[in-house]
C-alpha cells in the first residue's frame, strides 16, 4: 500500500496540536494516557519500560493498517484515497 505523505504529515501536526499546552507546547513522544489505552485494549506491548519503541500485537498491526489505509492511502491514480466516514 502506497500512503499519501502529506495527509500522514497532516495528521501527525493534527496530534500534536490536540496533545499540546494552551501555548502550544508539544511532547515528542506520544501521549502516555493513549499508549496505556492502546496497551489495555491489546494493540500494543506495554509502553512503560525503559525501551524507545512498543510492539504492536497482531491485532494492532492488522487493525492499523487497515486504518492507515482508509486514512493515508493512495489510489491507482495517485490520489488519495477518500472515505465519507474518515
Amino acid at each position: 500500500m502506497e500512503y499519501d505523505d502529506k495527509l500522514m504529515q497532516e495528521a501527525v501536526l493534527a496530534l500534536l496540536a490536540a496533545l499540546s499546552s494552551e501555548d502550544g507546547n508539544a511532547w515528542k513522544g506520544f501521549d502516555f494516557e493513549i499508549m496505556n489505552r492502546l496497551h489495555e485494549q491489546g494493540f500494543i506491548s506495554n509502553p512503560v519500560n525503559r525501551n524507545k519503541s512498543i510492539w504492536l500485537t497482531q491485532e494492532g498491526l492488522e487493525r492499523g493498517r487497515l486504518i492507515a489505509e482508509r486514512l493515508f492511502g493512495v489510489n491507482a491514480q495517485g490520489e488519495p484515497s477518500s472515505s465519507s466516514d474518515a
